[in-house]
């Protein structure tokens, strides 16, 4: 027994050995190396940042005809030049990406407000299981907090979800098909599998009353895309209620930047069911945060059609005229939040 213990306690003294050494003179460049999101959270430190916004490419996607082609962020500071404004940007992230790259930065800066981008659609099963997550949670691995040398194990290990194109497609349909829709009214669809497959029978008519097939498949991708509804175990809303409470611990501002989706497109393709489930899922999220003390900038409608740069998907991409309108937004309430101080 007494020769078992020695044996597990010398162990144990060479895995801490082998991780100080790991630390000290190859996480760095691992981290660099596999996870190099990392170094924008380093950064808002160096720079002594005191606002800091978290995006993905709608920070940064302009159109080819704008002469402005500024990110939000930068016209965000431009309205605020009385704060040293940053971002952290990175295409594709979601709530649990911002939480990571959050938590990552040092503890000691000057950061006293954090905007974080809150996409509508990242709280549904298209984007949950989209095929960018591989990649995404492969970042991931080292920056979640492991002892340095347990990371680089977990990595080396593929110890974080690896899935094809159709294997997580097949997760989005399953949800689909699972997850039930509730309406306060009749509504003649269980569920987005449902209200998916008989646009895809009816068709979407042209003008001349012609199946217009492009138009129909637009009109599939805003129901998969926004026909569902956020309850308190979907994943974002964990990841959201994190972000929440490092904040809390940090002492800093949060506000949370719900993003313009195209509800004039969803109104003109789908109709006012579609458009019932994006107003009631931002209710939700502007009731759950700015309960728990978070300002919430609800931007779900400030940008019209014209002003969406997509025009065979929906995304969160707009010219410059939408990209001022949310900085404006969004710097209007930090201001205003700073009044009420």
């Amino acid at each position: 027994m007494k020769r078992l213990l020695l044996s597990i306690v010398a162990a144990a003294a060479v895995l801490v050995l082998m991780n100080w050494v790991y630390a000290r003179w190859f996480y760095r460049a691992d981290l660099l190396t596999h996870s190099d999101i990392v170094e924008a959270s380093w950064q808002a430190a160096t720079d002594s940042l005191e606002l800091v916004y978290l995006g993905e490419s709608s920070n940064k996607t302009y159109g080819y005809t704008d002469t402005d082609q500024r990110k939000i962020s930068e016209m965000v500071a431009e309205r605020l030049p009385e704060m040293r404004c940053g971002d952290i940007t990175k295409e594709a992230s979601h709530a649990e990406v911002y939480y990571y790259l959050l938590k990552n930065i040092p503890k000691d800066n000057d950061i006293k407000t954090v905007v974080v981008t809150m996409n509508l659609r990242s709280f549904g099963a298209n984007w949950i299981y989209s095929s960018l997550e591989t990649a995404l949670q492969k970042k991931l691995v080292m920056i979640k907090g492991y002892p340095p040398l347990m990371g680089r194990a977990l990595l080396a290990f593929k110890a974080y979800p690896i899935r094809t194109k159709d294997e997580w497609g097949r997760l989005a349909r399953r949800s689909w098909e699972k997850t039930p829709l509730v309406f306060p009214y009749d509504f003649p669809y269980k569920t987005t599998a449902d209200w998916n497959r008989a646009v895809a029978y009816e068709g979407v008519k042209d003008s001349l009353g012609q199946r217009d097939q492009a138009l129909t498949e637009l009109t599939a991708h805003f129901i998969k895309n926004y026909g569902f509804q956020i309850h308190d175990d979907n994943p974002r809303v964990r990841d959201f209620d994190r972000i929440v409470k490092l904040a809390k611990q940090r002492g800093w501002r949060l506000a949370f930047n719900i993003m313009a989706e195209n509800t004039d497109r969803a109104q003109e393709l789908v109709g006012d069911d579609l458009v019932f489930l994006m107003r009631q899922n931002v209710t939700y999220l502007k009731h759950r945060y700015e309960a728990m003390g978070v300002v919430v900038i609800d931007n779900l409608e400030a940008v019209r059609d014209r002003d969406f740069i997509d025009r065979e998907w929906p995304t969160e991409h707009y010219y410059q005229t939408g990209r001022q309108t949310i900085a404006r937004n969004v710097a209007e309430a930090i201001k205003k939040g700073d009044a009420m101080k």
